[in-house]
C-alpha cells in the first residue's frame, strides 16, 4: 500500500539559499526537512541518502528528488546534513572529503555537540562545519511520522567555531529560519549541559517510569490508567538506538542531570510519611510549570 504524500505546513516558495541540498539520514528529523525545502526551493536539489528502503518511501512522499543509498551522490552539494544518530554522524565526517568534491557547509542534527565538533576539526578546509540542533520532534521517530511544518517556531541551536565559520553560520541560520525554526547561537559545552537536563533526563526518566509501572501491574493493570500515566511517558516510545549514542556522547553531563534527580527522588522517599519534603517539592514543581511554554 503506497503511503500518502504529506502535505501539512505548506509554505510559498522562498529565495534560494543551496542549489544543492544533502541529506543523510531520512528520518523524522532529516524527512521533514526534505520536505519542507522541497515546498520552499521547488528548483534546488534535495538529495537523500539512507538505506534503499527508506529511499523508496521517500520518493513516494515527493521528499526528495534523487535517491542514494552511496554518499557519492552528494558530490556538488553544497550543504550536507547530517541527520543519522550521533555516532554515525561524527563516522560520517570521516567519508565527506572522498565523496563530496566541493567547497560546502556541513552541519548536523544531532543532540549532542561537543564530539562531533572536535571531530570536524579534521575535516578539510574547503569544508565549514556549523553544528546544528533542532529542538523539535515527536515521540515516534522515522519518515512516516515527518511533517513540513515540524519546525515552524520551534528554537534551532547553531554552535560553531572560529571566524571563518561566522558567515556559514550566518548562511546557516538564513536556511533553518525559511524552516521556520528560531535559531540560537550556543557554544558547545553549554549545549550539552542544556540538552542533559531540558532533554535527555525526560527521555531516560520516562522510559524508566514506564518500565517500572508496566513490570509492576502488568498488560491488565494498565487498562486501568488514566491520562496522567499516558502524557507522563509519552518519550517512553522513542527509539533506543537514536538514546544510546546520545547518552554514549553526554554521559557526563546526563549523569549530573541523573544524580540531581535521584537525590530528590530519595529526598521523597524518606519523607513519605511526614510529607514536608512533598510540599515542597510540588509548590516549586507547580511553580517552574507555570513558565514552562510547551510547543503548540
Amino acid at each position: 500500500m503506497e503511503l500518502p504524500v504529506i502535505q501539512l505546513g505548506r509554505r510559498e516558495p522562498q529565495p534560494i539559499l543551496f542549489d544543492k541540498i544533502g541529506i543523510v539520514g531520512l528520518g523524522l528529523i532529516g524527512g521533514s526537512i526534505a520536505l519542507a525545502a522541497r515546498q520552499l526551493w521547488p528548483t534546488a536539489l534535495v538529495i537523500g541518502v539512507d538505506n534503499k528502503d527508506v529511499l523508496e518511501t521517500a520518493m513516494r512522499l515527493h521528499a526528495i528528488d534523487v535517491a542514494a543509498d552511496d554518499l557519492i551522490v552528494l558530490a556538488e552539494a553544497d550543504v550536507v546534513i547530517l541527520a543519522a544518530p550521533v555516532k554515525q554522524n561524527i563516522a560520517l565526517l570521516a567519508e565527506l572529503d572522498e565523496n563530496v568534491r566541493q567547497p560546502a557547509i556541513v552541519t548536523d542534527t544531532g543532540s549532542t555537540k561537543r564530539e562531533i565538533l572536535a571531530a570536524a576539526r579534521d575535516l578539510p578546509p574547503r569544508f565549514t562545519f556549523i553544528g546544528g540542533h533542532p529542538l523539535a520532534g515527536a515521540a515516534r521517530g522515522g519518515l512516516e511520522h515527518a511533517r513540513a511544518d515540524l519546525f515552524m517556531d520551534r528554537p534551532w541551536l547553531i554552535t560553531s567555531t572560529g571566524d571563518r565559520a561566522s558567515a556559514a553560520a550566518d548562511k546557516l541560520s538564513a536556511f533553518v529560519r525559511a524552516l521556520g525554526a528560531k535559531p540560537r547561537a550556543i557554544d558547545a559545552e553549554a549545549h550539552d549541559r542544556l540538552v542533559a537536563f531540558l532533554s535527555h533526563l525526560p527521555q531516560l526518566t520516562a522510559s524508566a517510569l514506564m518500565r517500572v509501572v508496566g513490570d509492576a501491574v502488568g498488560a491488565e493493570g494498565l487498562t486501568l490508567a488514566g491520562r496522567g500515566l499516558a502524557d507522563t511517558t509519552r518519550l517512553a516510545s522513542s527509539p533506543p538506538e537514536i538514546w544510546k549514542d546520545i547518552a554514549a556522547t553526554n554521559a557526563d553531563e546526563l549523569a549530573v542531570a541523573l544524580d540531581s534527580l535521584i537525590e530528590l527522588l530519595q529526598e521523597l522517599r524518606a519523607d513519605l510519611t511526614g510529607g514536608d519534603r512533598l510540599a515542597e517539592v510540588f509548590e516549586d514543581a507547580r511553580r517552574w510549570r507555570e513558565r514552562l511554554t510547551p510547543p503548540k
